[in-house]
């Protein structure tokens, strides 16, 4: 594999792609020239990353722009929106200041803000971690978690999560404290959704075993809904979300029960 400087020519193109990608994705469809002028790159050098991802089958080329896969197709991980991500670090360590001191079982689903919340746990050895996802696995044992559990299941390639009935039998053998859950949208009339619904069962397992569920979700996810529901907004105790969230969305959450804790970023 080839390791790329953090300010390398390929670097910058492989977020641009990634930022281009979630752009089209976000929008359904996106002219050229929208998508040159809000990633500052030129119409050629667009034009140029559009046919490459088209030809990847990422996304379908258009005439002048691009459009979106069909709905309910899923980016493989590493494609993975890597904007907000301060947000996402912000969020993630209020989600880690929220957690009891002592001994807990903390469950993560897989996702790029769950990610940042074990990496935020860095100096956090009493825990017990237990998760799905292999990526999230990996991440533990590299920070130096040494009480890690994997719930074992089917491999899904593009999210790197075990899912289905062995998992959700692992799931019901084990309590835990604490469920921090990521999401692609939350909503009061939509709830926790995800792009998979077996993936979106083996999570609401998860959290069903759960004394407490704590969705992290940047602003972009709240108000969204997508294909496979994991369970009703009413199951979540604490939603830890930034100020670039809809406050309409904010208020309707909050008038279910839900605590919800918006933590300050700069607007999007």
């Amino acid at each position: 594999m080839v390791q790329l400087h953090p300010e390398s020519p390929a670097r910058v193109r492989s977020d641009r792609m990634v930022s281009l990608l979630n752009l089209v994705a976000e929008r359904g469809e996106v002219q050229l020239r929208e998508l040159a002028k809000e990633l500052g790159a030129s119409a050629a050098t667009i034009r140029r990353d559009v046919g490459t991802l088209a030809a990847q089958g990422l996304l379908i080329r258009t005439h002048g722009g691009a459009r979106a896969l069909p709905t309910g197709r899923e980016l493989p991980i590493n494609l993975r929106d890597g904007r907000n991500q301060s947000a996402k670090r912000a969020i993630a360590r209020a989600a880690v200041s929220a957690l009891p001191a002592g001994r807990h079982a903390v469950a993560l689903t897989g996702g790029t803000t769950t990610i940042e919340v074990l990496r935020a746990l860095d100096h956090r050895r009493d825990l017990t971690i237990v998760t799905n996802s292999v990526g999230l696995a990996i991440e533990a044992a590299h920070h130096g978690q040494n009480r890690v559990l994997i719930a074992g299941g089917i491999l899904r390639a593009t999210s790197l999560e075990l899912v289905g009935s062995l998992t959700e039998s692992t799931f019901r053998q084990i309590n835990v404290g604490t469920a921090i859950v990521g999401c692609d949208g939350i909503s009061v009339t939509g709830g926790l959704t995800t792009h998979d619904d077996v993936e979106a069962a083996t999570n609401h397992t998860m959290l069903e075993r759960a004394q407490r569920v704590m969705v992290v979700a940047d602003g972009s996810k709240v108000g969204k809904v997508t294909l496979a529901k994991m369970a009703d907004v009413t199951l979540v105790d604490i939603l830890i979300t930034d100020s670039n969230a809809d406050p309409n969305e904010i208020a309707k959450i909050r008038q279910v029960g839900v605590e919800v804790r918006v933590v300050e970023v700069d607007r999007a």
